[in-house]
């Protein structure tokens, strides 16, 4: 198949040239269509030839049945206390799913069992899908990680900084900014841009609110460009580069692949990650035949679990509404299996059952910390890379968190993963929560991998 392909190839830039020659047209007309043909198939086969992600016997892989009963028995306690209406955990290690269960309500309200391929809105785990697009993208040679992201989104050219807003009417005083953003300072959350609806400095809600910014997912008619050309005459929390913050910069890289790649985002994903790694329940959008799957966001009013209601977005943008927002920060929906899939594609160095997304050389730097000495948290035990929070060694000498060298991240309605590349396992524990929950899974979750090793 692949020899078919590159003679394929070759006998479409053979005739291209000819054609050239005969008509004399620029020779710069076959180079256009060089870079036109590698695109449409940049993922690329490889002799590395890893499984599928499939089912495998714990023993085999060096994990103990009967300590993944603890975390059976931890989740099924979790939805009978009523700590949370339904979880799906899924563990991973060497490439074989060890465990993968369901437990409690897809949907209290409606009487839904939970079901391990329901599909949970995920929500900023996108971002680690759409930074990977950009760095396939990258490794095309289309850009460098330090050039101005202006270069490509020219609206970014004037950026300022906030120095004060006037609560009166919620006009502000800005100052121009020393330095331009850069891809590398979107990818890393170092831009300064801000989030608007969930930031944490509430001028930046006002700010935001006021010029129409759509945050995070919506049922609204707006595309990703719209939105972003709107950010992109908004001050900064700080100079480019400064600090961390957390924002809504993967938004405007989603908005960068479309105008790299010349397809909308959703395209891109489905044909260059998706399709490929065979992650089928991964969308913007569900199609009509896996709206059943879709779990209901929930929260408990008087001790009792109830669908949550519209408030800032409405809870069924993934099935409603007018599907044109494509956020690259927040918008996809998927299952354990799939989002696991994806992570075996990064520990495998980048590809997954013979088909190669990117480099060793390419992944190892995206997994490691770009910040510097700057802080992502408090307690100084993780870095950032171009798209995942990295477990520092600090990290792994307190324990129960993974090795040196994990990579994590999660989701705004309760979602959060993470992946070991020493141990080579991984941890996804998915649930569809907002409001006052008291709910502990999520880290005694993480605990509780670590210790069902047994090798």
């Amino acid at each position: 198949m692949c020899v078919a392909k590159i003679a394929s190839f070759k006998f479409i830039c053979q005739n291209v040239y000819l054609r050239c020659m005969i008509y004399k047209m620029s020779f710069r007309v076959l180079i256009v269509t060089f870079f036109f043909f590698s695109s449409l198939s940049a993922q690329t086969t490889t002799p590395d030839l890893s499984d599928p992600l499939v089912a495998g016997d714990p023993a085999t892989v060096g994990v103990s049945w009967e300590r993944i009963s603890r975390i059976d028995a931890m989740c099924r306690e979790a939805v009978e206390n009523g700590s949370v209406p339904g979880v799906v955990a899924l563990i991973a290690r060497h490439g074989k799913i060890v465990y993968h269960k369901a437990y409690g309500m897809a949907d209290v309200d409606r009487g839904r069992q939970l079901h391990k391929d329901d599909i949970f809105r995920i929500a900023s785990q996108t971002k680690a899908i759409t930074s990977t697009a950009v760095m396939m993208l990258w490794e095309e040679g289309r850009f460098r990680l330090d050039d101005p992201i202006s270069k490509y989104i020219p609206a970014f050219s004037n950026t300022t900084i906030l120095d004060s807003l006037i609560e009166s009417d919620t006009t502000y005083i800005a100052i121009p900014a020393e330095h331009q953003i850069t891809i590398r300072h979107l990818l890393t959350h170092t831009s300064g841009l801000g989030y608007g609806v969930i930031d944490g400095d509430a001028r930046f809600k006002k700010i935001y609110a006021k010029a129409g910014i759509t945050d995070l997912f919506t049922t609204e008619d707006i595309s990703i460009e719209e939105s972003v050309l709107k950010l992109a005459g908004l001050p900064l929390h700080h100079e480019p580069g400064a600090q961390f913050t957390y924002s809504e910069g993967v938004d405007v890289l989603g908005y960068l692949v479309e105008v790299i790649s010349g397809v909308p985002l959703d395209e891109f994903f489905r044909t260059r990650i998706f399709e490929p790694l065979g992650m089928s329940d991964t969308w913007f959008y569900l199609p009509e035949s896996k709206y059943e799957r879709l779990v209901a966001i929930q929260h408990k009013v008087d001790g009792h679990w109830h669908r949550y209601p519209v408030t800032f977005y409405d809870p069924d943008y993934p099935i409603a509404g007018s599907k044109r927002f494509f956020s690259g920060g927040a918008g996809l929906s998927s299952t354990a299996r799939d989002y696991a899939t994806f992570l075996q594609m990064y520990l495998n160095g980048g590809q997954l059952n013979g088909t190669r997304l990117l480099s060793r050389t390419t992944v190892s730097a995206i997994l490691s910390n770009q910040l510097g000495e700057l802080q992502l948290s408090g307690d100084g035990t993780k870095g950032f890379g171009l798209g995942f929070a990295v477990l520092n060694d600090l990290g792994e000498d307190r324990g129960g968190q993974g090795s040196t060298g994990t990579f994590e991240w999660g989701g705004y309605f309760n979602t959060s993963y993470f992946a070991d590349p020493k141990e080579q396992i991984i941890g996804i524990i998915l649930k569809q929560t907002r409001g006052d929950v008291k709910d502990e899974t999520g880290w005694k979750f993480r605990q509780m991998v670590g210790q069902v090793i047994d090798d």
